[in-house]
């Protein structure tokens, strides 16, 4: 551990191994005879051995997966909004008025899309079988490519592209409805949202679509709340519909192309095993 930097993970059952367990990066204790010494002073408990390689191919596989996705939504979340205010405060000459209020901003990063990106922890690659079957797909993960400085600098990139093209198409497509901006651009941030979670999901559970009907439910519920920032008249009009499509669909849409060209000539290494 000393020499080589690299992280190291200690298995013990007995007593006598506490302190390996307590000195390595992770640590697993084993229920035995010997007692629960070392399963208590462990990161992770088993009760037996044999658990400990579904411990690591397929619990620590997904565990690392989905927090991997699950802190860069949370970024691209709040980094796509942050766009939206720079651009919207850019071209009226950085005045200092915000987009949304209080209660907008509160609501997005709970009821309207807390469920969809929190519903990302039970995402999975590849089923459990093929994880303990091939545990050359553990591998992937030595390398770092699912959280590195590269992913967060796409991420990154996405939440400035989506924020600028919703703000902007807004801008454009709504020149002369401009005093519905809050409404036009917050219904196609909600929108985008989803969209892009359902891009993020590699296997749906029934527990993701009820969390993305949830949240559009919500948001189209609480439209009877929130009349002092968004006209329920203007929003149910043939034009506000056809145009928000449009703005959802420029900031989505070449994501989906790029997402299915990667996948077409540079697929991941699971999807060999799932196709």
């Amino acid at each position: 551990q000393e020499r080589t930097g690299k992280l190291t993970c200690a298995v013990g059952d007995g007593g006598n191994d506490v302190s390996m367990i307590q000195e390595s990066d992770c640590g697993v204790g084993v229920e035995g005879k010997e007692g629960k010494q070392a399963s208590l002073a462990a990161d992770f408990s088993i009760t037996q051995f044999k658990h400990l390689g579904r411990l690591l191919m397929v619990h620590g596989r997904n565990s690392y997966k989905r927090s991997a996705a699950l802190s860069q939504f949370v970024i691209h979340r709040s980094l796509c909004i942050s766009t939206m205010q720079a651009v919207f405060s850019s071209v009226f000459y950085f005045a200092s008025v915000p987009l949304y209020q209080g209660f907008l901003i509160i609501g997005y990063s709970t009821i309207y899309t807390m469920f969809p990106v929190f519903s990302l922890v039970l995402d999975k690659d590849v089923k459990s079988e093929v994880a303990m079957l091939y545990p050359e797909l553990y591998k992937d993960l030595l390398k770092g490519r699912p959280l590195s400085y590269k992913t967060f600098l796409i991420w990154v990139l996405i939440s400035i592209y989506q924020g600028s093209t919703i703000m902007y198409g807004a801008l454009l497509l709504f020149e002369s409805e401009f005093v519905h901006i809050v409404a036009i651009s917050f219904t196609s941030l909600i929108l985008t949202e989803l969209l892009m979670v359902a891009l993020t999901i590699q296997t749906w559970h029934w527990l993701m679509t009820v969390a993305e009907l949830l949240s559009l439910a919500c948001y189209i519920a609480s439209l009877v709340f929130l009349h002092e920032f968004i006209d329920v008249y203007f929003i149910a009009t043939l034009s506000f519909l056809w145009k928000v499509s449009v703005i959802t669909l420029v900031s989505c849409l070449p994501l989906y192309v790029l997402k299915y060209l990667r996948r077409r000539f540079s697929p991941p290494s699971y999807s060999k095993l799932t196709s």
